[in-house]
């Protein structure tokens, strides 16, 4: 049976939907919730100024900022509840006779202490048990009987059958009111447990609308002044400064730059826009500042196109139930069939009064104290487990669909490599070592601020080369930069800087660039002193995590807007046998569609903007933690860190929490299978009847049997570095 619910659930959940099922079901509702690939070897200076993510708020809606404030106080609501009715419960369990005499101590005579319980305990029954009570109504309406049906149907027996015992109309024996409190205090804990693990804090749609400037400059005639992005019409002038973001989709009409476009498209190096070229809203111009001619703007843009990709693919499957709330549906009508067949019995029996007492018990003892712990408990310690290793679970769900992926779809850009340019090879000329031009070459980008400058002084820093002092530097956009060394010119630049000097390339270049190098070369005094191959470097930790994920028989596939002699080295230097390239953004979530409709599981890891329909579209949506703001919301589990062997622990812990939630569930569900029965006297015909005092005691060690298993979850050790051991 358990083995039935824990695989009945659809196999994807996006974040927003979790949002919206948390948002808007009862519980919520009942405590006050709110319903193009090119040899880039040429390179310029980059500009000073900076645009910061965090200073967007201008362009946030208000509604989603609202759900996650909603959403944070349904939380702060459940936690106050539970305390409240945690000072409630104590002296109404601790005044409770039947408590009293299960334990064997006395209670003080006189009306006022006879009356803490029931008074209390009622007081409990109608605040605490209120989210309860009101989603039970919610069930019934929907006709889909689940935990808090289960709940309310067991608290509204106790309560009535309490106040009976205390009044005298019925045997004493059903004064449950310790029974009435410690339940509604554990279902408390367990919602409020659940509701904290599943708190979101990223909106994906709003990051979106972070990459639009505050700001933009529009040409006037011979002024230039400034508007919101908003003001923006088709055919208006926009200035683009050195640094500053694109408003609007453009067309470059005066001016070029190299442009950066990895956050919207996915290419890792920047691509030089010039006269004519389009440029896209969001993306940043690195060297040089143009003007450009909008031709999209508002919903019009791409930005706005990848927004509407996000939030189709995560409308685009229904809820995943809890699956404790599946197991429930079925006690309850268990219970209560078990609760009807016990009082005709005993009634046919000629026992009127004992039918009361049974039936009564077998419905008070099917209350779910262990199942309401069974699934939060988990899922609450292994979101903590993994939050120490460096895994963020945004939606439980996704954690749970891990065990079940065959395929893990990878972004190249930052997610298998740095996303950042580094030297990978020096070519040097007859005359000079690969240390010296490595020397000449820094030396004359140390004053320019371009990637590929940092990346050469980088290197050259790697190897301990000292850098030499320079004059007379100069920076010249899509040519390169010079510099006087030593009473030498030094050059280096890539194609355009050899047009200019008629200096034939280095012979290696060609094979550089079928495998998609970055090339520039280094003169010295108009002579060729080397070569320059630079590429996306790979992260060493991604060749440990494609080969643990094939050794588990889970395929491994890359995807990347890059051109495809970029992808197909790195895919070999990886040992990755299929891969998509040059994908446009919007045909990353289409991959993931012809994935899947292979029959497979997808996984996909990415960091980037572009990144975000997919990671949504995916059966699970894993984003690099040092990735846009965008990629992390659309995601379901985020890593810290930017070590792709945490997908590997992602998946053990996925294992081993279902392992842990199915065992509870057969504890939790088993108790009340094998408990019921015996309450409803099946075993009477040969003398045994269950007493109400050892079921409580049977149904508390279930409880803590359920707890203490969740807690071996913390002995897992998740340490991305053991993958490379395993």
């Amino acid at each position: 049976m358990v083995e039935a619910i824990m695989d009945q659930h659809p196999r994807t959940e996006p974040v927003a939907h979790e949002h919206e099922h948390m948002d808007h079901s009862p519980t919520a509702r009942a405590s006050g919730m709110p319903d193009a690939p090119s040899d880039h070897g040429a390179h310029g200076e980059h500009g000073s100024s900076s645009e910061k993510h965090g200073d967007h708020a201008g362009h946030h809606g208000d509604s989603g900022h609202a759900g996650h404030a909603g959403h944070a106080d349904h939380v702060g609501q459940f936690r106050r509840l539970f305390w409240i009715m945690l000072v409630l419960a104590i002296p109404v369990v601790a005044f409770s006779p039947m408590f009293a005499m299960l334990l064997g101590y006395g209670l003080p005579e006189g009306p006022v202490f006879s009356w803490i319980s029931p008074v209390l305990g009622t007081v409990v029954f109608l605040w605490g048990g209120r989210p309860f009570l009101v989603g039970a109504v919610d069930e019934l309406k929907a006709r889909r009987p689940g935990m808090m049906l289960l709940i309310a149907l067991a608290i509204t027996v106790a309560f009535v059958a309490s106040w009976g015992a205390t009044l005298g109309v019925l045997h004493h024996e059903l004064d449950f009111w310790w029974e009435l409190a410690l339940l509604v205090v554990i279902m408390l804990l367990g919602h409020w447990i659940e509701m904290r693990s599943l708190a979101q804090t990223t909106s994906a749609l709003d990051s979106l609308a972070a990459l639009i400037p505050d700001e933009a400059e529009l040409v006037d005639g011979e002024d230039v002044r400034v508007v919101t992005p908003s003001d923006l019409r088709v055919g208006d002038v926009v200035l683009v400064r050195p640094g500053g973001r694109v408003p609007a989709d453009a067309i470059v009409e005066s001016g070029s730059a190299d442009m950066d476009e990895s956050m919207i498209t996915g290419e890792s190096r920047p691509v030089r826009r010039d006269v004519g070229d389009a440029v896209i809203a969001g993306t940043v111009a690195t060297d040089s500042g143009l003007r450009a001619r909008v031709t999209a703007v508002g919903d019009d843009t791409a930005l706005a196109g990848i927004g509407r990709l996000v939030a189709e693919a995560q409308n685009s499957s229904s809820h995943a139930q809890r699956l404790a709330d599946r197991a429930a549906g079925w006690l309850f009508w268990f219970a209560l069939i078990a609760g009807v067949v016990t009082a005709i019995a005993w009634t046919a029996f000629g026992m009127p009064d004992a039918a009361v007492v049974r039936a009564i018990t077998v419905l008070v003892i099917a209350c779910p104290h262990a199942l309401g712990l069974a699934i939060p408990l988990v899922v609450s310690i292994a979101t903590e487990r993994a939050a120490r290793a460096g895994i963020l679970v945004k939606d439980r769900m996704a954690l749970e669909r891990m065990r079940k992926v065959d395929a893990v779809l990878f972004d190249k850009t930052g997610t298998l490599t740095e996303g950042s340019p580094a030297v990978t090879a020096v070519a040097p000329a007859a005359g000079f070592s690969e240390d010296e031009v490595l020397r000449l070459a820094a030396s004359a980008e140390a004053d320019s601020e371009h990637p590929l400058a940092a990346a050469i002084v980088t290197a050259a820093g790697a190897r301990d080369i000292r850098r030499s002092p320079v004059a007379d530097f100069r920076s010249e956009p899509a040519l390169g930069v010079r510099a006087v060394l030593d009473g030498r010119v030094v050059e280096v630049g890539g194609p355009a800087l050899l047009e200019r000097t008629g200096v034939d390339e280095s012979p290696i270049a060609a094979t550089w660039r079928t495998e998609g190098a970055i090339i520039l070369h280094v003169l010295v005094d108009g002579r060729l002193a080397g070569a320059l191959r630079l590429a996306d470097a790979i992260r060493e930790e991604s060749r440990a995590a494609v080969g643990a994920l094939q050794r588990r028989g889970i395929a491994v596939v890359m995807i990347t807007g890059d051109a495809e002699a970029v992808a197909a080295s790195v895919a070999k230097e990886l040992g990755i046998t299929r891969f998509f390239a040059g994908v446009r953004p919007e045909d990353k979530s289409a991959r993931v569609a012809e994935l899947q409709a292979e029959g497979r599981t997808v996984a996909m890891v990415g960091d980037g903007v572009n990144d975000a329909p997919a990671l949504a579209r995916a059966d699970v949506g894993i984003a690099i933690g040092a990735g846009t703001d965008v990629a992390i919301g659309s995601a379901g589990v985020i890593l810290a860190s930017d070590d792709p062997r945490s997908v590997i622990s992602t998946i053990e812990l996925s294992h081993a929490a279902y392992r842990k939630m199915t065992q509870n569930l057969w504890w939790a569900a088993g108790y009340n299978l094998a408990a019921v029965p015996l309450a409803a006297g099946v075993l009477a015909p040969i003398g045994f009847l269950l007493p109400m005092s050892i079921g409580a005691v049977l149904m508390s060690i279930s409880t803590v049997v359920v707890a203490l298993n969740a807690q071996l979850l913390r002995r897992l050790d998740l340490r991305p570095e053991r993958v490379r051991d395993r």
